[in-house]
């Protein structure tokens, strides 16, 4: 599945524990359609400790399906589009039918 988000977009949750939440995404994840959020979907990993470091539960984040969360622009959450403008394809945020360039 092809998708228009990219590392560092700000996304809102809109299903699942999490829904509601904000963060922005710290991993894509192309060939499992799956994205990380940061402090969303936090799950604890017990590690056994080993010669680099010491073990116990440690808190992280899991990934979620790319379906599940949109975009934000300017608090909103918005469907996101390509365009062509010139020679460069750029993304737009389409925000009640009317389509504004985010990139």
């Amino acid at each position: 599945m092809k998708t228009k988000l990219k590392k560092g977009d700000r996304v809102v949750v809109i299903a699942g524990k999490d829904k509601g939440k904000e963060g922005n995404i710290t991993y894509v994840d192309r060939k499992n359609n799956r994205v990380v959020v940061s402090s969303v979907n936090m799950v604890w990993k017990h590690q056994k400790p080993n010669a680099t470091g010491q073990g116990g539960r440690i808190e992280r984040e899991h990934p979620i399906h790319i379906s599940n969360v949109m975009y934000l622009h300017k608090g909103k959450p918005v469907r996101l589009g390509t365009e062509i403008k010139g020679d460069k394809k750029v993304r737009i945020a389409i925000v009640k039918g009317e389509r504004v360039t985010i990139d």
